[in-house]
């Protein structure tokens, strides 16, 4: 079922994500500027973390910390061959009892299996996004 949200319940939609999400790994899909980072440290927050959450664009890969888990959130956006994932250790990470948040995951797609969390972020207008579990 989809869930409509405006920047202000942000929170709310984070907390949809970690309730009904099937894994610990959870692909974002959207166009540029849906929102996909500000969502991702909504739920960043939510885990418990207090580090200060920025997109992964040049590095790929930041690591936060929180009471129970690492969090791990990637942004292939920038990268031309799904074969730089690799090179970054992609397979390790997936292996983590973490949570691992992927932006542009359709860069990877040889990489992904059927058992991670899709969310779609589709925007509505400037102000409204609609979240869509898959």
């Amino acid at each position: 079922m989809p869930l409509t949200y405006n920047l202000a319940q942000i929170e709310e939609a984070a907390q949809y994500i970690l309730k009904h999400s099937k894994s610990k790994i959870i692909l974002f899909y959207g166009d540029m500027g849906a929102g996909k980072t500000t969502l991702i440290t909504s739920l960043v927050k939510a885990l418990g973390s207090e580090d200060k959450v920025s997109s992964p664009t040049f590095s790929l890969v930041n690591e936060y910390s929180s009471p129970t888990n690492s969090i791990f959130h990637f942004d292939f956006y920038r990268i031309d061959d799904e074969n730089e994932a690799l090179d970054i250790g992609l397979e390790e990470y997936l292996n983590e009892d973490a949570f691992i948040f992927i932006e542009w995951p359709q860069k990877i797609g040889g990489f992904l299996e059927e058992n991670f969390q899709k969310v779609d972020i589709i925007t509505k207008d400037k102000n409204l996004r609609m979240l869509m579990l898959s």
